[in-house]
């Protein structure tokens, strides 16, 4: 078996060693007919007969579970382990010539149990393909991000950020609500959820407004870094910036409109 991708050493060294093994357990064993020659399949499971097993002679069969390619089995490799109804199903296919030494399933199992070393490297076999999936698993999922926050407590008209200050830090209100000021003039309001000193991290530009307490509050201060990653992995992080940034281009429209009239006036 090999994994689709990048892999480190270890594992192919595994998968060497493995590779070796389905041989052995069935040495000694006659197959149960003569070999099962495909020129192509899509559904391999679909066109085996049941209560076989069956070692890979030639060719290459590719693995898709949840219709995506996740590893592919080769020469040696042992197909048909996998015949329980209650296992998430998984499809191989092949587009090229492919050839199985065919053994009955109860016999190879049988055969197996009967030595206690074939029942040693059938469970080195299984442990093995567990930790090669194990290790694609850890190698495909993202992190998980757990950002170093902080917690501020603001009294009533301290000033949570301040315009024209670098952006190190987002902020979320988990308690009350402040106003957002520019140059001297009130142009928002800051709610308790909301995230706030975004956009400054994103344009990497210094703050564009100062944002002071209309009551007391408690806010969370996430690192920039920590900040930006968190958008990534965690959609509630993401929606919630979303939210914000459409409130504020409301306001900002509503605002324009407001001086057009006034203009008109």
């Amino acid at each position: 078996m090999y994994l689709l991708g990048e892999q480190p050493a270890y594992a192919d060294r595994l998968i060497n060693r493995l590779q070796t093994i389905p041989s052995q357990l069935l040495e000694g064993l006659q197959p149960s007919g003569p070999n099962l020659e495909l020129k192509h399949t899509d559904d391999l499971c679909a066109e085996l007969p049941t209560q076989q097993l069956f070692i890979i002679e030639a060719g290459l069969l590719h693995a898709l579970i949840d219709g995506k390619a996740l590893f592919y089995l080769q020469e040696g490799d042992l197909v048909g382990l996998r015949q329980s109804g209650d296992l998430p199903e998984c499809r191989y296919c092949s587009d090229e010539p492919i050839s199985l030494i065919p053994y009955s399933r109860n016999a190879a199992f049988q055969h197996i149990h009967a030595d206690e070393h074939r029942q040693e490297l059938f469970t080195q076999y299984l442990i093995g393909h567990t930790a090669l999936l194990g290790d694609a698993l850890a190698r495909l999922k993202q992190p998980e991000i757990r950002p170093s926050t902080g917690f501020k407590h603001f009294a009533v008209g301290e000033e949570l950020i301040r315009q024209g200050d670098e952006a190190d830090n987002v902020f979320i209100i988990i308690e009350g609500h402040a106003n957002a000021v520019v140059d001297g003039q009130k142009v928002g309001d800051v709610q308790k959820d909301e995230i706030f000193g975004a956009m400054a991290v994103f344009t990497r530009e210094r703050r564009s407004a100062t944002v002071v307490a209309s009551e007391p509050c408690t806010v969370m201060v996430i690192p920039k870094e920590q900040f930006l990653g968190l958008t990534q992995s965690n959609p509630r992080i993401a929606h919630s910036l979303i939210e914000s940034m459409a409130r504020r281009i409301d306001l900002l429209n509503k605002e324009v409109t407001h001086l057009r009239v006034n203009v008109a006036v």
